[in-house]
C-alpha cells in the first residue's frame, strides 16, 4: 500500500501535483476550457532487451526479477516475430521482457525515475525534446538498470538498459512536453511556445 503523504492522502504526490497544479497551468497555456481536455499520462511501458535470453533463461529470470523490482508489477516475456539470421534468432525466440503501468503504481515510479534515477545517470544533463512521435507520446532509453535504487549491484549478473515509454492523451507534442515537464521529468530542449506563464508552477 501506498504511504500517506504529507496532506494525509494516499495519493502518490505526483498524481496530486497533476491535480493542484498541473491541470491549472495547462488550463491557462493552452487555454482548455474544460479540465477534460486537459492532457494525461495514460500508462507508462517499459522493456528491457535481453540478447542472450535465448540461450541462457537465468538471464531472462534475472531481467523478469530486476524489471519487477523496477516497476512494481511482473512483466511479460517479449518474443521476437520474425526470424533474424544475423543473430540466430527464430520468430518466437525471448529477447526481452515489458511492463505496462497504469494508475497509482505509474505514479510512483514516475517520482523514483525524476527524483531519484535520473539524477543517478552519470554525465546526465537532461533528456532530449527530439524523441516525441507527433502524436504526445515520448520515448527514451536508460542504459543502465543500476540508477535504480531498487536494485542491488553486488547482486546483478551483467548491466542492462530499458526503453521507457510515456503514452499520454495530447493531441501535439507541445502539449505533451509541458505535461510531463510540469510532471517533472528533467526535458533540456524547449518547445517555441513561451515557458514564462511556468515559471511560477515550475520553480
Amino acid at each position: 500500500m501506498p504511504k500517506s503523504n504529507k496532506n494525509g492522502s494516499d495519493l502518490p504526490n505526483l498524481r496530486l501535483k497533476y491535480k493542484d497544479m498541473v491541470v491549472p497551468a495547462m488550463m491557462k497555456q493552452f487555454n482548455y476550457t474544460n479540465v477534460m481536455e486537459v492532457p494525461l499520462i495514460n500508462h507508462i511501458s517499459i522493456n528491457m532487451g535481453i540478447g542472450d535470453a535465448k540461450d541462457n533463461p537465468k538471464k531472462l529470470e534475472s531481467g523478469i526479477a530486476e524489471l519487477t523490482l523496477i516497476s512494481g508489477q511482473k512483466p511479460v516475456v517479449t518474443r521476437s516475430r520474425k526470424d533474424i539470421s544475423n543473430f540466430k534468432i527464430r520468430k518466437g525466440f525471448p529477447i526481452g521482457c515489458k511492463v505496462t503501468i497504469r494508475g497509482n503504481r505509474m505514479y510512483d515510479f514516475l517520482e523514483r525515475l525524476v527524483s531519484v534515477a535520473l539524477p543517478r545517470t552519470r554525465d546526465f544533463r537532461g533528456l532530449s525534446f527530439k524523441s516525441f512521435d507527433g502524436r504526445g507520446n515520448y520515448s527514451f532509453g536508460v542504459k543502465e538498470q543500476i540508477i535504480f535504487t531498487e536494485i542491488d549491484y553486488d547482486k546483478i549478473d551483467s548491466i542492462r538498459g530499458m526503453d521507457i515509454n510515456f503514452s499520454t492523451t495530447a493531441q501535439t507534442d507541445d502539449e505533451s512536453y509541458w505535461l510531463l515537464k510540469l510532471l517533472g521529468l528533467p526535458l533540456r530542449e524547449k518547445p517555441q511556445k513561451s515557458e514564462e506563464n511556468f515559471e511560477e508552477t515550475n520553480g
